[in-house]
């Protein structure tokens, strides 16, 4: 069995020789070692084993956003001036947003020997700038989806892996205007106000699933941004507002042009977990084990694992400070725990990936044990 036919078949609820072994982030792909450019970690040699690890051995999965036609992919850059200067080594990037005499100002900075962007100034920092932002112009959806770089992708894989398109949810989008305690007060305290934001995106993405679920049928997708509705930054009641609501309907644009929705939510999900298999989502991760989450695989894969493909189970920062004797164990139990039973299928995978310019002898060592426990299972 191919690495293609492997991931399809998790996917339809299909017996597999093994179950599949994805390292997120790290495809083997998309990574570019040759690239010289200060702001690409993988040019370090550290990660040249990895990489090729991930090519020749892990079932791929490639995440892809599809922009659009005469639209661009983020709904304030719309409406923002942008300006980008290099200090000190980094990549400062300044948005702002012109309303009348009121100006809201957002400020990022990307550094060299990190893979992340840092967000130093949020755009929203109050009621009154999120009142501000609502009187701005909706953005307006136009335009067709761009798919070639998805066909591409597929066709350059072959049958070592899949594409899975990468889609935030109206909350993502929302909640990433504010710093997380500015969000979680006003998400709180001012519910009527911030469901008004999330209609604003909701009317944008739910378009845009649409057209792209119809373009691309039958992929894996990703819908991210339920986490920020999880505990403990909101109550579980709050989560069926902002998540339940808006991301139902898309799971079922993209079901209904036979693709499969996986909704991607960190952190503790016990008290949610029904909540999410209302969606009707046919995927869920990183599924996190304790103290990092709040539930046990075995539980998740009983209660949920009928209706849902289940992928993780391994937390990063393991496989960065873990002894591998010690990291083995706890591969073998996800392993153990994601299989046992009834259910869809289960995907070995890490919650997220080292993001430092040198990747650690250790970390590589255990992604390699990923490799060997899953093919002698």
């Amino acid at each position: 069995m191919n690495r293609r036919e492997r991931l399809v078949r998790t996917m339809q609820g299909e017996p597999v020789d093994r179950p599949p072994v994805c390292f997120y982030e790290i495809n083997g792909y998309d990574e570019q070692p040759e690239d010289s450019d200060s702001f690409n970690i993988f040019s370090d040699p550290s990660w040249k084993p990895l990489i090729e690890l991930a090519r020749d051995c892990s079932d791929r999965i490639v995440m892809r956003g599809i922009l659009f036609h005469n639209t661009l992919p983020d709904p304030v850059d719309q409406i923002a001036s942008v300006k980008t200067y290099y200090k000190d080594g980094s990549r400062h990037t300044i948005k702002t947003i012109q309303s009348g005499n009121y100006l809201l100002t957002e400020r990022t900075r990307q550094d060299p020997d990190v893979n992340t962007v840092w967000t130093e100034e949020h755009l929203l920092k109050s009621v009154e700038d999120l009142e501000t932002f609502l009187s701005l112009p909706a953005p307006s959806f136009s335009g067709i989806p761009d798919i070639a770089p998805v066909i591409k992708t597929e066709h350059d894989l072959g049958d070592t892996g899949i594409v899975m398109i990468d889609m935030p949810d109206p909350l993502c989008l929302a909640a990433g205007l504010f710093n997380m305690a500015e969000y979680t007060v006003i998400a709180l305290m001012e519910q009527a106000l911030f469901h008004k934001l999330l209609d604003r995106f909701a009317m944008t993405l739910w378009h845009q699933t649409e057209a792209i679920a119809k373009a691309l049928p039958g992929r894996l997708w990703r819908i991210f941004g339920p986490e920020y509705a999880s505990p403990p930054f909101l109550p579980p009641h709050l989560f069926k507002e902002y998540v339940v609501a808006y991301d139902t309907p898309m799971v079922e644009a993209i079901q209904r042009f036979g693709g499969f929705a996986r909704l991607h939510c960190h952190g503790k999900i016990k008290s949610i977990l029904d909540d999410i298999a209302s969606t009707g989502c046919t995927g869920l991760d990183p599924l996190e084990p304790p103290p990092q989450g709040d539930v046990q695989l075995s539980f998740v894969r009983e209660r949920v694992g009928k209706q849902m493909i289940l992928f993780g189970n391994l937390e990063a920062c393991d496989i960065e400070r873990l002894p591998t004797s010690e990291f083995e164990k706890k591969i073998r139990t996800a392993l153990e725990e994601g299989t046992a039973g009834e259910g869809r299928g289960f995907v070995l995978m890490p919650s997220a990936c080292p993001y430092g310019r040198h990747l650690s002898s250790l970390a590589l060592k255990n992604y390699e044990k990923m490799i060997e426990v899953v093919e002698k299972y």
